[in-house]
């Protein structure tokens, strides 16, 4: 019951954003802000996760195609702080629907000579029409879902461009349990992180969305990301199989 007055409590508050929004000028003023954000934290949560990816991501490999050489793409590659645990000769399709995170991925790029990169596409995650069908060994997909517009389209574009055996691998801050504060917050805090966050939802139902989506095998586990206090905290990683 507390829930709507607090929303319309915040949603008060960020009114002059909302103005600015319908009126064009908060999205474009925040897409060129939020790539420098983003660089300042991503290194940061990059460290919170940092065994959690490295055992999330060691297993790529076995999925390599004949030539033995990884065909990656990356939706919402960003500031590109999953490049490190790409494994050496992978070769690598970013995407990205903010063109202004562009000089900070090819900093993170050549600070990881490892890996070759192929394309470097402007879209979003809904819309991967330049990829082709059935060419791609793995896709990885970090902290995007939650900001995404149509999870499901997304995924259906995952399934479309992964050869059959293909996987996809993602990490993903989630809603928590709806019994608990930590939902009560997401709630809460919702319409200001989304302002802030570049279209983040905090209380998405991811899991539910790849539970639907027709992969072959789905391997997740649900983890919390310190401190555990914060509405973003609850995680879901892990990887399916087309």
């Amino acid at each position: 019951l507390l829930v709507p007055p607090l929303q319309r409590c915040v949603q008060l508050l960020l009114l002059p954003l909302h103005v600015l929004a319908c009126l064009g000028f908060w999205d474009s003023f925040y897409k060129k802000v939020f790539p420098h954000v983003m660089a300042r934290v991503a290194p940061v949560y990059n460290h919170k996760v940092y065994k959690q990816k490295q055992e999330l991501f060691s297993n790529l490999r076995k999925f390599a195609g004949p030539s033995g050489q990884l065909v990656l793409l990356e939706i919402g590659t960003g500031t590109g702080t999953n490049f490190q645990f790409y494994p050496p000769g992978c070769r690598l399709t970013c995407t990205d629907p903010n063109p202004n995170f562009r000089k900070f991925l090819l900093k993170s790029l050549s600070q990881n000579r490892h890996l070759k990169l192929e394309h470097l596409v402007v879209a979003s995650g809904e819309d991967l029409h330049q990829i082709p069908d059935s060419t791609m060994d793995v896709v990885v997909c970090t902290l995007v879902l939650c900001s995404v517009t149509n999870i499901k389209k997304v995924l259906t574009e995952v399934l479309r461009v992964l050869r059959l055996g293909g996987a996809f691998y993602f990490l993903e801050h989630v809603a928590a349990d709806h019994s608990s504060w930590t939902y009560f917050w997401q709630k809460v805090c919702d319409p200001f992180w989304k302002y802030f966050g570049d279209g983040c939802s905090l209380s998405r139902e991811t899991q539910k969305e790849l539970e639907k989506t027709n992969f072959s095998e789905l391997n997740l586990r649900r983890i919390h990301v310190t401190p555990y206090w914060i509405p973003s905290s609850p995680h879901i990683i892990g990887y399916a199989v087309k």
